[in-house]
């Protein structure tokens, strides 16, 4: 399973949803070492005692060279990757993977000169929180963290999510306020011919119990675990219960956790309009199964005569960049064909990259390669948003923007992502620290706060997504009338801003397979 949308974590999701639905805070003090004591022996003359400085600990030396020490493995794998390729794991330490860490970070990370020089290896016992602490500290002019985007995920898992679109568990993407109590869980997406579609889960239902635990209120660790194993079911087959409330009514919902194919193209329609067709469809993962779904979203959008498009992304978190690159060119058509759609900006030490260019024909993720893409020829088009739309999400606004196709923003302030990784796999895990900023064809990718709406409105569970009466489409199409932002709408409204917490990647885009945003 994903780690929630707050706060992004190196951490596996199961581990800090533990952690947090009991409220349990860790300070760890990771840092120190020798030094002097402060203190000097008084020499004539001078009665009053100098301090000697404190020279701090000793920084780690960092190799030059740091993949003389990749795949040098305090536990080495044995046998094959999921393509049937031996691992390439040799015998070596925990300090060998460190070492890697250290030098890859040195030599690729975007701001590797605002790396604290206290954290040092010898304070770690293992390399996921000597990792999570090789980034910068500094801040954003919000306020909040430059880097939020600095995780691992095993290889194993990031493989099935990036190249299978497949997750363990029932289908269920949840919108959330908070995993401490009181909790106020709701679904906000079924995925098709999943168990949580077969057993009638709805979009809105609010989840109240596990297995007859408690959901809402349970704070106790040994209930903790209840919820966690019977909500995140570790293998295909387990049988559990989840109790949902809906429209007043309690209702128990038995499920089997099965092996799921995450459908990241749906709802795909043409709204009539007094002023014209309006396609629509929701586009919540840029993995490799959706550049084949788009294409036959776009195609079928076309032939039936859209003059205009609201792309719902509210919930996509972002996924391979060529993806988006395609997806852009769909909107926009032959007028943007191979202008730039996002070029990458490293530190000093790297050569400048060559950028993407708008994709006139597919990469060959799930369709044909070089399939000519099918599109709409927009100058306009509408996109929903919401803190949970990122990275590759808000590369397609960019993008867009970036050769004046103008983009209408209905819902919330995107994440905030102009960032990018090249993901490194050593010793059985997948590391991802920010590598480039992505900018347009302007040259603009100053968006680390998030792109504001052009018209707020709220996600409104009590509608179907795709509904024209569901709040944000609606505010999207009063507005596409008349330019007028109507009164948010405010299904299931909270006081505590409601993220999602979903089964898929934590959410990132990669230029093709191998460069992240």
């Amino acid at each position: 399973m994903s780690t929630p949308k707050f706060p992004p974590t190196s951490t596996a999701f199961s581990r800090l949803f533990a952690s947090a639905f009991v409220a349990l805070l860790t300070l760890s003090a990771c840092g120190g070492g020798g030094g002097s004591s402060g203190t000097s022996t008084p020499v004539a003359n001078n009665p009053t005692p100098t301090p000697t400085p404190d020279p701090g600990p000793t920084p780690d030396p960092i190799l030059a060279d740091y993949t003389s020490v990749q795949n040098l493995c305090a536990k080495p794998r044995t046998g094959v990757d999921a393509e049937g390729v031996p691992f390439p794991d040799r015998q070596g330490t925990l300090q060998d993977e460190m070492k890697f860490l250290r030098g890859w970070i040195d030599k690729t990370y975007l701001w590797y000169n605002e790396v604290p020089t206290t954290v040092r290896m010898a304070d770690y016992t293992n390399t996921l929180d000597y990792f999570a602490a090789l980034k910068t500290n500094a801040t954003t002019a919000s306020g909040q963290p430059k880097d939020r985007f600095h995780f691992t995920y095993t290889t194993a898992e990031w493989d099935a999510i990036s190249n299978q679109s497949q997750d363990t568990g029932y289908g269920v993407t949840w919108s959330v306020n908070s995993v401490t109590a009181p909790r106020n869980w709701r679904i906000a997406i079924v995925q098709p011919n999943s168990p949580a579609a077969a057993a009638g889960l709805q979009r809105g239902d609010m989840l109240t119990a596990v297995d007859g635990v408690d959901f809402v209120n349970s704070t106790d660790a040994a209930q903790v675990d209840q919820l966690n194993a019977g909500l995140l079911p570790a293998n295909a087959g387990e049988n559990h219960t989840l109790t949902v409330q809906r429209n007043g009514a309690t209702v128990n919902v038995p499920m089997t956790s099965a092996v799921v194919s995450i459908v990241p193209v749906k709802s795909v329609k043409v709204i009539d309009t007094p002023t014209g067709k309006v396609g629509y469809l929701s586009f919540e993962d840029h993995n490799a199964a959706s550049e084949q779904q788009l294409i036959d979203a776009f195609t079928s959008l076309k032939n039936q005569g859209a003059t205009d498009l609201v792309l719902d992304m509210r919930y996509n978190g972002g996924g391979l960049l060529y993806i988006a690159s395609e997806l852009a060119y769909m909107v926009a058509g032959p007028s943007a064909a191979n202008k730039t759609f996002d070029r990458p900006v490293y530190n000093d030490k790297t050569a400048p990259g060559a950028a993407v260019p708008f994709l006139s024909t597919a990469y060959g993720f799930s369709a044909a390669a070089n399939t000519p893409l099918p599109y709409l020829g927009l100058n306009h088009v509408t996109v929903l948003t919401s803190p949970d739309t990122c990275s590759a999400s808000e590369a397609v606004i960019n993008g867009l923007r970036g050769v004046d196709v103008k983009v209408d923003l209905v819902g919330g302030t995107t994440c905030g992502k102009p960032y990018g990784f090249t993901p490194v796999d050593n010793c059985g895990t997948t590391y991802f620290s920010i590598q480039f900023k992505g900018v347009n064809a302007k040259g603009y990718g100053d968006y680390a706060d998030g792109f504001a709406p052009t018209c707020a409105a709220s996600d409104d569970m009590t509608h179907a997504l795709g509904d024209p009466a569901e709040g944000m489409l609606a505010a999207a199409l009063s507005y596409r009338a008349n330019n007028t932002c109507p009164a948010a709408a405010t299904g299931f409204a909270s006081s505590v801003q409601m993220r999602l917490a979903k089964p898929a990647a934590k959410k990132i885009a990669i230029y093709p397979k191998t460069w992240a945003r």
